[in-house]
């Protein structure tokens, strides 16, 4: 067992990466009997940090989780004239942005520098916020009504289901141990959320939120908790690159719909649907290009300045950093263990060994993806130099705040060394 000292460092050593490698993708989308049709792909976010957690505002606008010099504030994308901008700047992070009912406020999670994590309501004018559920550490939610939100709330490592009447201030748990996706069902009264009680199937079942009955609706895709309703019918999910949609009472599994890897998406994380408008919001993971041995020798053969070719090196071990976070933050012990070389060092700054090689460090950060379920993190500033990324970085695990920095070397692909600084 690693210690907790230890502990909190690997926590902190892979969050921030991943919020900087996904992208929002906007489509129209086409059902027209049992068939379904994506097209028109267009990517709105196009930035080079964080872009997660996409909503339609309404008809015009679309709310998505942006970061901007390392903080996560909430962007508003005008459809209209495709152009981007910010409802709020406040020194913690917000995320999962979503429109609140007959409302023109918008609520989101809010990360707090001091570690506190709240929903709040947020002025669409000015940026103002309040706290909506003062005594719950709510990670993810959707709206059933203007008074009553869904959640998973944080307790004891694990994500429970509450119901909050924000009107009366009351709140009452129904489920334990549940994923992080929440929709309301189209033409109904009920809420879809994710069962996790069995570990090796996964079930999107239904919540009736005033009386808190739950129903099965249908198994997840293996290992995926992300999904989305395209009609009361019919349901979304997306696993890698491909998208994938599972009709009620006539599909018996889930069938293929497209692939979206020719959009330079590799992993689909959420995804939101606009049904009046037949529009669809994927957001995902996106593909690096990489230097190819042949531009290389290109390059060589002409000679081309240093400081050109050790840019694009630099760009290719951000990347890789990048990438590791993601699959940490979707606790894909493997995806994530791929980028670390077979005899990776973790040091506890200047030059103390807390662990060596692939098999111990596995074992320590499979211990973490399965015993704490609010991992998050930003980088607060970076600096990349030649093979070399430095990291300010913050971060949450089990409800602290954590300031640190975090120091990785990647030799041929591979992270071969991090040096952590607290």
């Amino acid at each position: 067992m690693k210690s907790p000292f230890l502990y909190l460092f690997l926590c902190i050593s892979i969050i921030c990466f991943g919020q900087t490698n996904t992208e929002i993708f906007l489509f129209d989308i086409l059902q027209k009997d049992s068939q379904i049709e994506i097209s028109q792909g267009k990517n709105i976010s196009n930035n080079e940090g964080y872009d997660n957690q996409p909503s339609f505002l309404n008809d015009r606008y679309i709310l998505f989780s942006s970061t901007r010099n390392g903080q996560t504030d909430i962007a508003k994308y005008d459809t209209r004239y495709d152009s981007k901008t910010w409802i709020n700047f406040t020194p913690g992070g917000e995320y999962t942005p979503l429109a609140i009912p007959n409302n023109r406020d918008i609520s989101a999670v809010r990360l707090d520098s001091d570690g506190k994590q709240r929903l709040y309501a947020y002025n669409r004018s000015n940026g103002e916020s309040r706290e909506l559920i003062p005594d719950l550490v709510v990670a993810y939610y959707t709206w059933f009504d203007e008074h009553t939100i869904v959640s998973a709330v944080i307790e004891d490592n694990q994500l429970n289901l509450f119901t909050s009447n924000i009107h009366d201030g009351i709140n009452r748990k129904y489920v334990t141990n549940v994923g992080r996706s929440f929709h309301k069902i189209p033409n109904s009264n009920l809420v879809s959320f994710i069962s996790k009680s069995d570990e090796n199937q996964w079930q999107i079942k239904s919540l009736d939120p005033k009386t808190g009955v739950t129903k099965v609706i249908a198994n997840t895709l293996e290992g995926v908790e992300d999904i989305c309703w395209l009609d009361d019918k019919t349901l979304l999910s997306g696993k890698e690159s491909t998208l994938y949609k599972l009709r009620l009472k006539r599909d018996n599994n889930w069938k293929p719909v497209s692939d979206l890897s020719t959009y330079g998406i590799t992993n689909i994380t959420r995804l939101a649907v606009d049904n009046t408008q037949g529009q669809l919001l994927i957001a995902g993971e996106v593909s690096t290009k990489n230097t190819t041995s042949e531009e290389t020798t290109e390059n060589s053969n002409e000679n081309t300045n240093t400081s050109e070719n050790s840019t694009s090196n630099e760009a290719t071990v951000e990347a890789i950093v990048q990438r590791n976070l993601e699959a940490y933050n979707n606790r894909d012990i493997d995806a994530f263990m791929a980028d670390y070389a077979e005899d990776v060092k973790l040091y506890a700054y200047p030059n103390t060994l807390q662990t060596e090689g692939k098999e111990a460090m596995r074992k320590s950060y499979k211990d973490w993806f399965e015993g704490v379920p609010d991992l998050r993190a930003f980088v607060k500033k970076r600096i990349v130099f030649k093979n070399k990324i430095i990291d300010e970085e913050q971060v949450t695990a089990n409800g602290q705040i954590i300031n640190a920095v975090a120091i990785y070397e990647v030799e041929n692909g591979k992270i071969v060394k991090v040096t952590f600084i607290q």
